[in-house]
């Protein structure tokens, strides 16, 4: 077979000439992957900090305290979802996360929660998680101050605004302002000792990446998250902004009769 090029430019080759390059590429993506691994371990030996403050939530259940979202295992992963007061419905990119979250019992068998918080009253939270269709534990920490101390609610009259480690100040001059107010996503560690909280970890903007399953998926493919950076095509000319809440795409399955296999 002739090496030849599609209409778009993209490289036709024989199989053995294909064995040979995904056989060197293969090499980088296991180097990748040991890399990858000693971050793991860093990240596991970060120093931790004791929570002090008594935060309360509140659930279907009535209220909780921090301690009580580990609902008794020893570690909690919480998802910080953009759903403020009075918005009526999550943010499309949060709600794109959140149908990523697949069957909690892993986790729980390594003694780990994993819960949903969002500043919303909780009347507000269950109308949208009804909407979506979602099990996973959601509650709401309005009136509290847990979403500012972890920078995920930005309002300077509050405190001065910091997103990911970064000042309002350094955003301003990257022109980038649209990290300074409102509601912002992130994800946030901790640890229990008994009665004792640690907060080990918290990432913020793109470090969710990892907890996105359809862009994990896009990426193994030739043409990847087709949103018109790192290289790729932009499908629809929408760039990131074409992320939808799962009942808003063209042809949505509205029942089971209006599904392709049912």
């Amino acid at each position: 077979m002739n090496t030849h090029a599609t209409p778009d430019g993209r490289k036709v080759v024989s199989r053995a000439e294909w064995d040979k390059a995904r056989k060197a590429f293969l090499l980088k993506e296991k180097a990748f992957t040991r890399q990858r691994d000693a971050l793991n371990r860093e990240r596991r030996a970060l120093p931790m900090v004791q929570i002090e403050k008594d935060y309360v939530f509140e659930g279907p259940e009535g209220k909780l305290s921090l301690s009580d979202l580990f609902a008794g295992r020893r570690q909690l992963i919480v998802y910080h979802f953009m759903l403020g007061p009075g918005e009526g419905q999550g943010c499309p990119g949060c709600s794109f996360l959140a149908d990523s979250i697949g069957n909690l019992a892993h986790l729980h068998a390594r003694d780990t929660t994993l819960v949903v918080v969002s500043r919303a009253p909780l009347a507000e939270i269950e109308a949208y998680r009804k909407r979506m269709g979602w099990t996973f534990p959601w509650v709401s920490s309005h009136g509290s101050d847990f979403n500012y101390d972890f920078h995920v609610t930005l309002d300077e009259a509050v405190m001065p605004p910091v997103y990911n480690y970064t000042t309002a100040e350094e955003y301003e001059r990257k022109g980038m302002p649209w990290f300074m107010r409102g509601e912002q996503p992130g994800t946030s560690v901790f640890l229990r000792d008994g009665d004792t909280v640690y907060h080990t970890y918290s990432s913020y903007g793109r470090g969710g990446d990892l907890q996105l399953g359809t862009y994990n998926y896009l990426d193994l493919t030739p043409l990847g998250r087709q949103e018109g950076w790192d290289g790729t095509p932009d499908l629809d000319g929408l760039g990131k902004n074409w992320v939808k809440r799962h009942d808003e795409y063209a042809g949505t399955a509205k029942s089971a009769d209006d599904a392709c296999c049912h």
